[in-house]
């Protein structure tokens, strides 16, 4: 039996039948039946003491908390002639690696032999009855949950990074949009960045869930399929880049984005659907049937940073330097115990550098924009039409779980999907080109008041006084906005 866990100090032990003792009882070790323990099982963890045949020879007790277990089985042991059965906690705690001083979580297995009687299938129950309270006891462990709004977002601006090797979210889009702002307003925003971002659908909105689903090349999935899809991914731990998008509010508070920047009719629907937020994703159907009913036009002006055009600063304001470091690709995996690989061939060539800091404010430079109240360059393009139904630009694939809006888009392209639909189109026209989003066809549709445009940058003024600006699905302040891709600024788990 592996011995790593917390030591429970000597004589300060539970008794048998003391309150919150669910289980307890003897049995020996896997590999040498002489080698015996004492098991105890509380609400809270697994209590070991090895049983010595010297009176006040006792080892000390080994606790294992059960908020470090991930599962517990229970099996016949490989030889057919045994009558005994064993049951194996399988923990992950944190430890000291060897000649490191930080901890990390490491993989411990604690198996025991169970042989009360000469009946195996009777040791058998008595296995299974350890391994299913064991499994209960850990489900009733209380996970980090968000506690209100900008949680998360507090948390991973605060918490020490250096303990895990990623961050996973289970939840929708908006708690990740929570977490990569926290993780962007530390002061080692450069590393904090780096760590490996992980997403599990448990959300209303999943648009970064199909995305990487989506990604993976697998066939269209949803619901139960898509969270056990994604779960899939999380399990190979295959890390690769993700563009970051930075956005600039009226008031010159910068946020970050992954996933979009919306104003018209995707914010309205996104923020007015909320009240549905019960009945889960078909909220958007319903909302996008309510705004159909009652639709709205926004006067703006659009101007955008073409690709062909994206690689020329802007005069006089400093640039983004190349990086000597290149991203990993899909290749390369998490850090895990037993598994090695070979640096050299999990490149990335040819792809735009990832951004740095300017070495003169340690903050991240947003080269290809001027500040907001200052002119556009030359260069950009300047959309004309000042009467909008929406404007949405998206940097994934999904605007969500049955919305693939850029069939083209990766996670790393270093470009802004840009769309907008220009007044006149009817009811009719916008339904059909929302329900072919479904299969990501509304490009094929051929209606004349959708532009689709990939650009770097873009500026949106609102003349409208009323309206909705949402990023990443959230709610944002009102007003002229502007924004640039960072290509490859941090790092998705997916496949």
């Amino acid at each position: 039996m592996e011995n790593a866990g917390a030591e429970a100090p000597r004589g300060q032990q539970p008794p048998n039948g003391v309150a919150g003792m669910l289980l307890h009882g003897e049995f020996s070790d896997m590999l040498d039946d002489k080698v015996r323990f004492s098991v105890s099982l509380t609400e809270r963890a697994l209590t070991i003491r090895r049983i010595c045949a010297s009176p006040g020879a006792a080892d000390a007790a080994v606790l294992f908390s059960l908020t470090d277990c991930v599962g517990c089985r229970s099996h016949r042991g490989p030889d057919g002639t045994d009558v005994g059965a064993y049951f194996t906690a399988y923990f992950y705690p944190f430890k000291r690696r060897w000649m490191s001083a930080g901890v990390s979580r490491q993989r411990v297995e604690q198996c025991f032999r169970v042989a009360l009687v000469q009946d195996p299938l009777r040791n058998l129950q008595e296995a299974e009855k350890w391994a299913r309270a064991i499994r209960d006891a850990c489900a009733r462990q209380k996970p980090r949950r968000d506690e209100h709004q900008n949680h998360a977002r507090d948390l991973v601006r605060k918490t020490d990074l250096s303990q895990w090797d990623a961050l996973v979210i289970m939840s929708g889009d908006g708690l990740l949009y929570e977490v990569i702002n926290g993780l962007m307003e530390r002061e080692d925003w450069q590393e904090a960045i780096q760590i490996p971002l992980g997403i599990l659908p448990g959300g209303s909105g999943n648009a970064l869930a199909a995305s990487v689903h989506h990604y993976s090349q697998a066939p269209p999935a949803w619901n139960e399929e898509l969270l056990l899809s994604c779960g899939f991914l999380l399990c190979k731990g295959l890390v690769g880049p993700m563009d970051l998008v930075s956005i600039h509010l009226p008031s010159r508070q910068r946020l970050f984005s992954f996933l979009s920047l919306a104003w018209g009719f995707v914010a309205d629907v996104d923020i007015e659907s909320e009240k549905y937020r019960h009945v889960g994703a078909i909220r958007f159907l319903m909302g996008t049937l309510v705004r159909l009913a009652s639709l709205r036009v926004y006067q703006g002006r659009l101007a955008y940073l073409p690709v062909k055009e994206a690689l020329k600063p802007l005069k006089g304001r400093p640039h983004l330097l190349p990086s000597t470091a290149q991203r990993p690709s899909l290749g390369s995996s998490l850090p895990c115990q037993n598994a090695v690989t070979n640096s050299s061939d999990n490149m990335v060539t040819g792809k735009t550098p990832a951004p740095r800091r300017d070495s003169r404010t340690c903050t991240l430079v947003d080269s290809l924009l001027p500040e907001l109240d200052q002119p556009l360059p030359e260069s950009w393009t300047v959309v004309k039409e000042v009467d909008f139904i929406l404007v949405l630009a998206i940097y994934q694939s999904h605007l969500a779980e049955d919305l693939w809006t850029v069939p083209g888009a990766m996670a790393d392209d270093g470009v802004i999907h840009l769309f907008y639909v220009t007044a006149g189109i009817s009811r009719p026209a916008l339904l059909r080109l929302f329900l072919a989003m479904e299969k990501g066809a509304h490009l094929a549709c051929g209606c004349p008041h959708l532009v689709y445009q990939k650009v770097k940058a873009l500026r949106l003024e609102p003349i409208s006084p009323e309206g909705m600006i949402t990023v990443d699905g959230e709610m944002v302040e009102y007003g002229p906005v502007q924004a640039q891709i960072h290509p490859g600024l941090a790092r998705l788990i997916g496949g």
